[in-house]
């Protein structure tokens, strides 16, 4: 009698190994009339919307007319907030990036980091950060760093 073994499979734990999209939902508002919503009206009415969709159907996508205003494209994230962004007069891929662009946000603002630093730490180094030319006098030869 031959020994099979038992196959397992391993289960995600406290959300390690999961990612959930930040974003939930994203709105297209257009005018059928103004010529600012041209590139808009021809993305919606372009396959690449049912491709985007088809690709994050964790995603809602709602498509709703605001008549007698700019196309803009809003993104609302599970944090609660929303980022907006008008796509006027812009063609239908480059709405395609700014729709990618508000997909990959997380919804939080964006701050800028403070004192210039490149890496931000709650424990700062005493050291500083390291880079390849400490410790010594370094020389390059062709691809090479070489210690003289």
């Amino acid at each position: 009698m031959p020994v099979q073994a038992i196959r397992t499979t391993s289960t995600a734990r406290n959300g390690v190994g999961a990612f959930i999209l930040q974003c939930k939902r994203l709105d297209f508002h257009y005018c059928d009339h103004w010529g600012s919503s041209k590139g808009m009206n021809t993305f919606l009415r372009s396959p690449l919307i049912a491709r985007f969709a088809a690709a994050h159907p964790q995603i809602q996508i709602h498509i709703s007319p605001r008549p007698n205003t700019h196309p803009i494209i809003r993104g609302l994230y599970i944090n609660g907030r929303e980022k907006v962004i008008c796509v006027r007069n812009l063609e239908k891929e480059q709405i395609l990036q700014k729709a990618e662009l508000l997909r990959d946000a997380n919804g939080e603002k964006v701050r800028r980091m403070k004192g210039g630093r490149l890496v931000g730490s709650l424990n700062e180094s005493v050291r500083g950060v390291w880079d390849p030319f400490h410790g010594g006098n370094k020389e390059i030869i062709g691809d090479r760093i070489v210690s003289s």
